[in-house]
């Protein structure tokens, strides 16, 4: 497992996403796939940035794990406000961005692209993983 541990600011987000990356690299994945994984830790990953410490600053630990399965194991940690993202309702899709309310629709995005989403509140931590099982390019 490889661990990133970093200032949740936005202007950090690249260097989130280069890790992440990073460590993806040798799987050679598909482009789907790539750019799933790479969505959901963006929206994560600027969720904390905005709202875990807000309006102070604070830490974000990333943790990515490839299992053999294979399959990549993401976790976001922050000492922030607890929050579980995964509580709130799904929003209506069926209804226009207009009619609809305001957030939720990245998280929801999250969860319909990965395979694993969950959340716990451990030892003053918010602690949200994400999994998406991976296959390679085929010839």
């Amino acid at each position: 497992m490889e661990k990133l541990t970093i200032k949740a600011k936005l202007e950090n987000l690249n260097n989130v996403t280069e890790f992440v990356d990073s460590q993806l690299e040798q799987m050679e994945l598909p482009m789907k796939t790539q750019m799933q994984i790479d969505l959901a830790v963006e929206e994560i990953f600027v969720n904390i940035a905005h709202y875990a410490y807000s309006p102070e600053d604070g830490m974000a630990i990333i943790e990515v794990e490839l299992t053999e399965d294979p399959r990549v194991v993401i976790t976001f940690i922050d000492s922030g406000k607890p929050f579980n993202p995964l509580a709130n309702e799904d929003p209506d899709i069926t209804q226009t961005a207009d009619e609809r309310k305001i957030g939720g629709l990245g998280i929801f995005m999250v969860k319909k692209s990965m395979d694993k989403v969950s959340y716990e509140y451990k030892d003053g931590h918010n602690v949200l993983t994400i999994e998406k099982k991976l296959e390679a390019i085929t010839e």
